[in-house]
């Protein structure tokens, strides 16, 4: 299988239902709430809209996904469903190239502003997101049913390609 984005050791493909166990565990680690059983099944089967990547690792001798991101394209918005990296390999540039290489899928695919939900307490995430020129834009009440946690809508408007390719070669070369 081709990559679509490699850099040093780290892979960007399309998610297949082989990468589900591995997926669903990152989801696991990375949530208070994951994702419901087989949503992302669901996700990669049952929707057009659905734009589903993982990113893949064979620096320890067997090939390991250590990020994912799902991000629905509808007309000309990307909605960033959720974005998660494995514990073991968080502040290494993995969530940056990842949300980078999404984003320029979805503006190749039409998309010309994207927007996410991040719960109000996760500064790392917001700090990321602000990176790309996100901007809170609304306070969704209560939105998170573990804690009844705000989360902040966050907007990028409009989508760059010259800014989201800056973003994904730094964050492959960034180790820190």
């Amino acid at each position: 299988m081709t990559a679509e984005f490699a850099q040093e050791g780290f892979y960007i493909r399309p998610m297949t239902h082989a990468d589900l166990p591995q997926v669903e565990q990152i989801d696991r680690l990375s949530f208070s709430m994951p994702w419901p059983e087989n949503a992302f099944q669901i996700e990669l089967s049952h929707t057009t809209l659905s734009r589903l990547w993982v990113v893949e690792t064979d620096r320890e001798g067997e090939k390991q996904i250590v990020g994912i991101i799902v991000v629905w394209l509808v007309m000309d918005e990307a909605h960033v469903g959720t974005i998660a990296v494995h514990p073991n390999y968080r502040r290494r540039g993995i969530g940056r190239m990842l949300l980078a290489h999404a984003l320029l899928e979805c503006l190749q695919g039409g998309a010309r502003k994207a927007f996410l939900e991040v719960r109000s307490s996760n500064h790392a995430a917001q700090e990321l997101y602000r990176l790309f020129g996100f901007e809170t834009t609304n306070i969704r009440r209560q939105y998170y049913q573990d804690n009844h946690e705000d989360a902040l809508l966050m907007t990028l408007e409009p989508l760059r390609a010259e800014t989201l390719h800056a973003l994904r070669h730094v964050a492959a070369t960034h180790h820190g």
